[in-house]
């Protein structure tokens, strides 16, 4: 087989096991051979750019970073839909269709709650995206749709331009596991899945919208030439013909069995996916549809039923308080059950103190409880003539129920957090963290390997990793003698990364590698920086009154002591290296941009700052070189724009000599 040949083959294999996977959900090969398939074709694209095409399966998530996102005129307006909050406003709507027309049917669709877009097709391959906009005008967002995997860049259709209208939805799944990896990172939680799925969809740069597993179903053609249909579902079942991934819908010539089906499709959509926020009810016939046309807001032959907030009331046994992987304190009440959305609901959030002060919410009161568009139901607020006599306003304790430190309220908000630096709650984040890269680099401790040695009662703090012994960890699943050894030589290694390293990694609230590295440099020792004064710690740059106090209280933790304690009797190094100031570089600020191939962008700003010379991540008229290796961007224009010196990394070499 030529290359050509098989780089061909190679990509209608790839198109078809994505359309098993992404839209069947029935793979018919293992994900080490669809790698090796991808790898191949990659190999080949690579040697032959020749035979580059934007609709390869490689093109998915290849996109650069955009400055700004394009306007896109729509051909033919993307528009609204009417709603109707209750059942009697979908009568009078069929009632108005009937006066109309003899024969009557409707396509009644889930109402996913995502962001509408457009995808275009020229030739049978996706040529352009855009979002809704106002209807008439959207973003050109097509690198980003390219990340979607249920959205096919190929169809077999050339017979003229198609375009399809969609919904894109970030999956309940993807949602939750997101939410607990930023919990996890200590990153702003996502709010709901719509709200996510428009931020994902509108990311500059497409290797983060591929990280956040978005995914559409297509539910109407807005253009097409070279075909013509009679219906709407026709429209449908061509489009799956067409291995799209389709919206799901029933035929009713019934209105009162579109409303059951409608009420039905309420009670179970906990069971769904993605979320929806109702049903679309649509005119079939498409040559009834342009007899009937539209309003300057939306089409006459359709309605979204919108399903209505359901609220019931509950009685609240108990307040429970959980302890999250970041330390803060989450109450969460504890009800009778109640039936919401068509799942029996036994616990709501109450987000804060604040919170259940500001509504006055006490244990035995009757609370009415919400489950609408949020995946967690919480409380609105109390029933207060039905207030039992004898009940007490509620105050979160003020030790955690894990470790039984004090906790203490963020100087900058709502939260309020364990102080325990030995707390079990957060032992397994902490432990992650400790052996991060930035901060002790412990090569092969990450989160499984960190959950076996705790699950095997091998360690309970940061301080018991000095003390484990190689033929114990051997014993763990999946490590044996090698891995041990290896484990155990990164742990020694890591004792003498330094005080920066080490105050990163004891992760204090706001110290992050900066501030870390700003203390160590400021104070050039820990037991320095332990016995500084708000004062004194505020002096160092970018340290501010808050972050001073974070430090303050971590210190003061009699947990936190014991950890140092044990920490330096294992040898743990504490102190920093003193700067030897080099003329060349005290008092400069360098800014790297591109690829360096001599060493990492940390080491090149590790040996800059050593000298005396400072880095920063942004090029300002206050840069006094950037440092431009291959592939350099923006920041290389601005700093010709600006007339900063630019050095080659040759150039950089040499002053580092």
């Amino acid at each position: 087989m030529d290359i050509e040949k098989e780089i061909e083959s190679l990509r209608a294999q790839l198109h078809e096991h994505n359309y098993r996977y992404y839209v069947l959900d029935n793979p018919t090969i293992s994900d080490f051979e669809y790698d090796r398939l991808y790898r191949r074709l990659e190999e080949l694209e690579a040697a032959h750019p020749e035979y580059y095409s934007e609709d390869s399966p490689t093109q998915r998530v290849g996109g650069k970073p955009v400055s700004g996102f394009q306007p896109v005129r729509h051909p033919v307006p993307l528009e609204s839909l009417q709603d109707v909050f209750d059942f009697e406003e979908l009568y009078a709507f069929d009632s108005r269709i009937r006066a109309s027309l003899q024969t009557v049917e409707y396509s009644v669709e889930p109402k996913v709650d995502g962001l509408s877009v457009a995808l275009e097709y020229q030739g049978g391959v996706f040529v352009r995206g855009a979002t809704r906009g106002d209807g008439q005008t959207g973003e050109d967002v097509t690198e980003n749709l390219k990340t979607i995997r249920s959205i096919p860049l190929r169809i077999k259709y050339a017979s003229g331009r198609l375009i399809v209208r969609g919904e894109v939805f970030m999956p309940k799944k993807v949602f939750n596991q997101l939410n607990a990896e930023r919990e996890e990172k200590e990153e702003p939680l996502l709010a709901n899945p719509r709200n996510a799925a428009a931020g994902s969809l509108r990311q500059l740069d497409p290797k983060i919208a591929a990280e956040r597993r978005l995914d559409i179903l297509v539910f109407n053609i807005q253009l097409v030439e070279g075909i013509s249909f009679s219906t709407h579902t026709e429209t449908l079942d061509f489009l799956d013909q067409l291995q799209f991934k389709v919206m799901p819908y029933r035929r009713f010539e019934d209105i009162r069995k579109a409303s059951d089906y409608i009420r039905e499709l309420g009670e179970n959509r906990e069971n769904l996916a993605f979320e929806i926020d109702g049903a679309v009810v649509k005119l079939n016939s498409l040559t009834d549809r342009e007899m009937l046309g539209s309003t300057s807001k939306s089409p006459r032959w359709a309605v979204a039923y919108k399903y209505p907030p359901e609220q019931k009331p509950s009685k609240l046994l108990d307040i429970q308080v959980q302890v999250g992987r970041t330390g803060v304190l989450t109450p969460k009440a504890v009800l009778e059950p109640v039936r919401l959305a068509g799942t029996n609901v036994t616990s709501a959030s109450l987000h804060n103190q604040d919170y259940i002060s500001a509504k006055d919410i006490r244990i035995g009161d009757t609370v009415m409880v919400q489950k609408a568009g949020e995946i967690i139901p919480e409380v609105l607020g109390v029933v207060m003539e039905k207030r039992p006599e004898g009940t007490k306003p509620y105050r979160l304790p003020d030790r955690c129920p894990a470790c039984g430190n004090p906790v203490a309220r963020d100087p900058d908000g709502v939260a309020i957090r364990c102080t325990g630096a030995d707390c079990p709650a957060q032992l397994l984040r902490n432990l992650v963290h400790f052996a991060s890269r930035d901060a002790m680099d412990i090569e092969g401790l990450g989160p499984a390997v960190a959950q076996s040695l705790v699950d095997a009662n091998l360690i309970s703090s940061a301080a018991d990793l000095y003390q484990l012994r190689a033929p114990d960890v051997a014993q763990l699943a999946r490590m044996g003698t090698k891995s041990a050894d290896k484990l155990i030589d990164a742990i020694d290694r890591s004792r003498e990364k330094g005080l920066a390293r080490l105050l990163y990694a004891f992760g204090i609230r706001q110290v992050g590698q900066r501030a870390a590295k700003l203390l160590a440099e400021h104070f050039h020792s820990l037991e320095k920086i332990m016995e500084a004064t708000e004062e004194e710690l505020t002096q160092v740059p970018e340290i501010g009154e808050i972050t001073a106090i974070n430090i303050k209280n971590w210190f003061a933790n009699d947990a936190s002591r014991q950890l140092i304690a044990r920490l330096r009797e294992a040898g743990v190094r504490m102190e920093s290296d003193r700067k030897q100031i080099d003329a060349r570089f005290s008092g400069m600020t360098f800014v790297l941009t591109g690829a360096l191939s001599a060493f990492t962008r940390e080491e090149a700003q590790s040996l800059i700052e050593s000298r005396g010379g400072k880095t920063s991540s942004s090029v300002s008229k206050m840069t006094t070189f950037v440092v431009a290796g291959e592939n350099a961007g923006s920041k290389l224009k601005k700093a010709q724009e600006l007339n900063i010196p630019v050095l080659s990394e040759d150039e950089l070499i040499e002053m580092l000599k």
